[in-house]
């Protein structure tokens, strides 16, 4: 489905693998001057504050910051579910535009893979249906190999006939992934995708994904809590007042939940300031 034997012209190699995929722009994610704020004149309040983010097609990111840091806002203004208040958004080299709310949905169909806390499986539709529901829902194809392989890279070809009901948490959430993989997206976004399973299927799951990255050239963007899922990224971002607060690159979990105390310290030293 993603893999081949050598890169053609207009496509990408992740960097750190060589792996190629697919026909790519060099620049999977771009914001430029993001902002948004939420509330009514007078009482607004700025989730985000002019953020500026550039990451390279084949990359793994995690995104973290206290509560209140922006970025699930960042997420939602990056993916399209949101519209900022000023700056641009890119996703695969074209810009998020300011047409219509169906113009919108279009771009997200074509440019863009989710994946939920929650799954948000369709309990009446089987393992199949729900994998290929996004390429009925952009009126595209259904090529029966290319779910085959989207169901074959998480472990799940065997379980196509099953309703959600039948699978684990882990299994849900790997359906979740085949689903997002199998329109073949510019960007995986990933919006704690681990917080209602359990260690071990955590631990498969945040496998999964950085197998997908490693070996199939996809970029993920991930937001989470956890300093052990921001571990298996290739970088992590902080957020704090709506503001990108440093990075870290091949991170460890000592040295995220050492940033992250940091973050939250200074988060407190503006409450109290009244900032």
């Amino acid at each position: 489905m993603w893999h081949r034997e050598c890169p053609t012209e207009g496509e990408t190699v992740n960097r750190r693998t060589g792996v190629s995929g697919g026909a790519r722009a060099a620049e999977a994610l771009r914001l430029d001057g993001v902002s948004k704020a939420y509330g009514a004149a007078g009482n607004t309040v700025k989730a985000l504050d002019g953020v500026d983010l550039s990451l390279p097609a084949g990359s793994f990111t995690a995104v973290m910051g206290p509560s209140g840091s922006g970025k699930t806002t960042l997420l939602h203004c990056a993916a399209g579910l949101e519209r900022p208040d000023a700056g641009r958004v890119a996703v695969d080299g074209a810009e998020i535009g300011h047409g219509s709310e169906a113009a919108l949905a279009k771009f997200r169909r074509d440019r863009v893979g989710f994946v939920f806390q929650q799954y948000n499986l369709l309990p009446i539709l089987t393992v199949g249906q729900n994998v290929v529901l996004p390429l009925k829902l952009a009126g595209r194809k259904i090529d029966a190999a290319r779910v085959d392989s989207a169901l074959r890279a998480v472990g799940l070809a065997d379980r196509t006939g099953d309703l959600p009901e039948g699978l684990s948490g882990g299994q849900r959430q790997r359906v979740a992934i085949a689903r997002a993989l199998v329109t073949d997206p510019g960007v995986v976004f990933a919006d704690e995708p681990t917080g209602a399973l359990d260690l071990r299927s955590a631990g498969d799951v945040l496998a999964l994904l950085r197998t997908t990255v490693r070996e199939h050239g996809t970029t993920v963007v991930m937001v989470t809590h956890d300093p052990v899922a921001a571990s298996y990224a290739d970088a992590v971002v902080f957020l704090a007042d709506g503001r990108i607060a440093g990075s870290l690159v091949d991170p460890s979990v000592e040295a995220v939940a050492e940033r992250l105390v940091h973050l939250g310290d200074r988060v407190d030293r503006h409450h109290r300031a009244g900032v």
